[in-house]
């Protein structure tokens, strides 16, 4: 295995680690951006639309990101477990904010193996998640810093990115899945992120 190989799947051991569920390495050639996704944050409006600068309009969108995507070769995408009676509840929050945890550690430690430029992404707006309790965010407002650097990472819906023909493409299911035996059985979804590498 060689170098990249090998740093690569030390970041999937300690996503792992951290409470990912699925990993897979994908080639940024079967990332699709589509303007469409991206456009339903606008209509209907979200209601995160214009909420943080990490959510539309604030975020460079669709165009922006095909182009990031022709200075990588490499990302993973990953994936947490989430009971369907929790993920829509207020204790979803807690998965949602997991997910960008993961992310965000995913991208940091690719930075110091040397993958400088490395970039994560994940599902949900940053405010609801991490800043759900607070009149407005900092950073949008322009009245401070982050209150979340290390962990709020900017929603993929924002940038286009075609979630569910990414996982069609690493063979994944994106169907609510039963865990269990049938008396006893808990309804499982999934929640998604991905990390431009290199």
């Amino acid at each position: 295995m060689d170098i990249e190989g090998t740093k690569l799947n030390k970041l999937i051991q300690d996503a792992q680690k951290s409470g990912a569920t699925k990993l897979a390495i994908v080639s940024t050639k079967k990332i699709i951006v589509s303007n469409d996704l991206a456009n339903k944050c606008r209509e209907p409006q979200c209601e995160n639309f214009g909420m943080s600068l990490s959510c539309p309009p604030y975020v460079s969108g669709p165009e922006t990101f095909r182009k990031k995507l022709e200075n990588f070769s490499q990302a993973i995408i990953f994936a947490i477990d989430v009971p369907s009676e929790i993920l829509y509840s207020s204790e979803g929050m807690e998965f949602f904010q997991l997910l960008h945890e993961i992310a965000s550690g995913i991208e940091h430690s690719a930075v110091k193996m040397g993958f400088t430029h490395a970039q994560a992404y994940a599902g949900g707006s940053c405010k609801k998640i991490f800043c759900d309790d607070q009149p407005e965010c900092l950073v949008f407002s322009e009245k401070g810093k982050c209150r979340h650097p290390k962990s709020a990472r900017p929603s993929m819906s924002g940038f286009g990115i075609n979630v569910g023909k990414l996982i069609e493409t690493v063979g994944w299911s994106g169907r609510e899945v039963n865990h269990g035996t049938d008396s006893t059985a808990t309804k499982i979804s999934n929640i998604y992120g991905l990390v431009l590498i290199y």
